[in-house]
């Protein structure tokens, strides 16, 4: 409960800091005028709007299993990254409306002034700290909201990053073409970052396997703690949220009392949940006449 909490504190915590980041550039805008910075504050929109759906689905899927939803809540946190990720597209749609307005009527770059790429530059490193955080916690955390947010905080700081340098050179060289310009390629970029987040989290809304490496340790550890079982085979894995589903056939002697059969159920259960908290496991048990020519054999 700890670390769902924490997961909470967390989303919460990118309320605060997406609203600070919206006002800076906000003002960035404003003082310029410019289009790319608006479009840069538009982004940050959604990313207020994003963190608080992720804080709403963070809390909703710690929620403990109950009559109508056996198996818990923990896909709830899927359709808060797939919403982000719907309103990721819509942003960059928009963006690419103004930005096709504003080559048409570009502003000035000496009309902007330095203070309004200063302003964007602090709202940048603040998005940059917080999505670093949110990537690294998010994935210890097995969240999918927290870290749909990471990424596409750290998405927006590489738009900042290059309306910043593209905003200087058109300071620099006067090319008020530059500015739309700048928009339209954040608007693309924000489109390939909603499409990846929706992608991603449709994905684990299927029913994706957990990835190989974590398969790889779950035979290793079914391995070596099936020991008196004759093979374990069918293992089926499954991510759903920070839930870890896995279950498999066990084969044991046809003689094997029921009660032998449940403690080595019971002992390989309690390995895989020692290395893998988050596991829910589901053994069938078989007689040997069930033994494939695939399959673990435990030590």
């Amino acid at each position: 409960m700890g670390n769902r909490l924490n997961a909470s504190q967390l989303a919460l915590g990118s309320i605060a800091i997406s609203l600070i980041v919206l006002a800076l550039k906000l003002v960035a805008w404003w003082v310029t005028g410019s289009i790319a910075l608006f479009s840069d504050a538009l982004e940050s929109l959604v990313n207020v709007g994003g963190a608080f759906l992720a804080w709403l689905a963070v809390r909703y899927a710690s929620r403990p299993a109950d009559a109508g939803h056996p198996f818990g809540h923990h896909k709830a946190e899927y359709f808060s990254a797939v919403a982000e990720g719907i309103m990721i597209i819509i942003a960059a749609f928009l963006i690419l409306e103004q930005s096709i307005y504003a080559l048409m009527r570009p502003i000035a770059p000496a009309d902007w002034g330095m203070a309004g790429l200063w302003i964007n530059a602090v709202a940048m490193v603040a998005n940059l700290l917080w999505a670093r955080l949110l990537i690294g916690r998010g994935g210890a955390l097995r969240s999918p909201a927290l870290v749909a947010g990471g990424r596409h905080l750290m998405s927006d700081v590489w738009t900042s990053v290059g309306v910043l340098f593209g905003l200087g050179l058109a300071l620099w060289t006067g090319w008020s073409w530059l500015d739309p310009a700048l928009a339209l390629i954040v608007a693309v970029n924000i489109l390939r970052e909603g499409y990846g987040v929706v992608a991603s989290s449709v994905n684990g809304l299927m029913d994706s396997a957990a990835p190989p490496d974590e398969r790889e340790e779950i035979e290793e550890i079914i391995h070596r703690s099936a020991e008196g079982a004759l093979q374990v085979h069918g293992l089926k894995t499954r991510r759903a949220g920070t839930a870890l589903f896995v279950e498999f056939h066990m084969v044991v002697a046809g003689m094997m009392t029921v009660r032998a059969a449940h403690d080595i159920c019971d002992r390989v259960e309690d390995a895989i949940r020692a290395e893998l908290p988050e596991a829910k496991v589901n053994i069938h048990v078989e007689p040997e006449h069930k033994l494939e020519k695939t399959g673990i054999s435990p030590r």
